[in-house]
């Protein structure tokens, strides 16, 4: 805000000296009443002032480009790297979109209708802890534009303040099926997301609004989700599987393409719109290959992993976007009666081995106890069991391996 004069101080002092040097004569006087009817004033343009500095706040916030403008600024307030990755042994939860998840349970609200299960193995996976707020990211491909790392709300995103394009680097070519979440927020414009053919691309709007283009076949599918609040900070989801494609916004499935084609290759590209009043920001990616029905991998190895079961940060309280995942393993269950599952709890490294193991234990007996309450499954049919960090999936040195640590595993009894 701008520096403002301020006189108040010097009628104060001049007030008290009237008083200290005793009788005032009538000029005296005069100036007396006219000076406390300063004071009054004054007393009432500090609340008045208050309110102004708080609303020229807000408006600061609007004028300067939204979210995550100042990195500088915000990177003193929000926690520290290491204070954000000490809870890195949750599931995945994912901190943006949703039907009001702080209060609701799976199956309840919107998600009883969404179906986004994430692929099993994690390919890529970042959420920009390990980088320079202010710098681009050491994992990511830069292209053009202007992008840097910012946080807000005691996050990072990847900040863009011009038209801008990115890669995702995959440590192999896209499988026939995988996943891919992130966040995002566009306040002008849309991003473009092509996985291997620029003509074959989905586009995310800022107001919910997606698209699927195959420019080869003339293929044009859209999609809207019923909130259409331009610039909020959205979850886009997409499941691909050979041709086959389905994109989701927060909690809502918004297309179902059977024949989009839309191409396979060891990179990721991301084309935004933005300028420096209407930045764009994304964080949070993870790329995930497979989908194999979980009875199918039971069938053939006598366990599955799933990357589906979400809980809070620190916590055993289930996410309603386990949804899809639950539902599919009550299925199972009341389709195969013979079945006895153990439910294990695995974590990567991050915090003590101790405190691993506890929520490992706490979170497979949760699960257990869904899967009893919500499908009637006989408690005798289902155990629980917490492993902490003793099992690891991979390597905890990077941002997939510990993503593949993170998970619930269903074993055959």
């Amino acid at each position: 805000m701008p520096t403002r004069f301020r006189i108040f101080p010097l009628l104060a002092s001049t007030a008290a000296l009237l008083v200290i040097s005793g009788a005032a004569t009538p000029a005296e006087a005069q100036f007396g009443k006219k000076l406390k009817g300063a004071l009054k004033q004054h007393a009432e343009d500090k609340a008045v002032q208050k309110a102004v500095e708080k609303e020229d706040k807000a408006i600061d916030a609007v004028t300067t480009g939204g979210p995550g403008t100042d990195s500088a600024a915000s990177a003193s307030t929000a926690p520290a790297a290491g204070a954000a990755a000490a809870p890195a042994a949750d599931a995945a939860a994912p901190p943006a979109g949703g039907d009001k998840a702080e209060s609701l349970k799976p199956g309840e609200g919107a998600w009883a209708n969404y179906d986004f299960k994430p692929g099993e193995r994690v390919l890529y996976a970042d959420d920009f802890t390990g980088d320079e707020v202010g710098g681009f990211p050491k994992r990511m491909e830069f292209k053009e534009g202007a992008l840097e790392i910012v946080e807000w709300q005691g996050a990072r995103y990847l900040r863009a303040t011009s038209d801008s394009k990115f890669y995702l680097s995959l440590p192999e070519v896209l499988p026939e099926r995988f996943t891919m979440e992130f966040d995002y927020t566009i306040p002008a414009g849309e991003v473009w997301i092509s996985f291997g053919n620029e003509n074959k691309r989905i586009e995310f709007g800022g107001d919910g609004t997606t698209t699927v283009y195959n420019q080869d076949t003339k293929i044009t599918a859209n999609g809207q989700v019923a909130d259409n609040e331009r610039g909020k900070l959205r979850k886009g989801r997409v499941l691909a599987d050979g041709k086959y494609v389905k994109v989701y916004v927060d909690d809502t499935r918004v297309l179902n393409v059977p024949n989009a084609d839309l191409g396979r290759a060891d990179k990721i590209l991301f084309y935004t719109d933005a300028d420096v009043k209407t930045p764009s920001l994304f964080g949070n990616f993870r790329v995930a290959a497979g989908g194999k029905k979980l009875y199918d991998a039971l069938a053939a190895k006598g366990r599955a992993a799933t990357q589906g079961i979400y809980f809070d940060t620190g916590s055993d309280r289930i996410r309603p976007e386990s949804t899809p995942t639950l539902k599919e393993i009550g299925a199972m269950l009341k389709d195969h009666p013979e079945l006895k599952l153990t439910i294990e709890g695995h974590t990567d490294n991050v915090g003590s081995a101790a405190s691993n193991q506890a929520l490992s234990e706490k979170r497979a007996a949760a699960v257990r106890q869904f899967l009893i309450d919500s499908y009637q499954v006989d408690a005798a049919r289902l155990q629980a069991k917490g492993l902490g960090q003793s099992k690891p999936a991979g390597s905890n040195d990077t941002p997939e391996g510990r993503q593949n640590n993170r998970r619930v595993e269903l074993v055959k009894s």
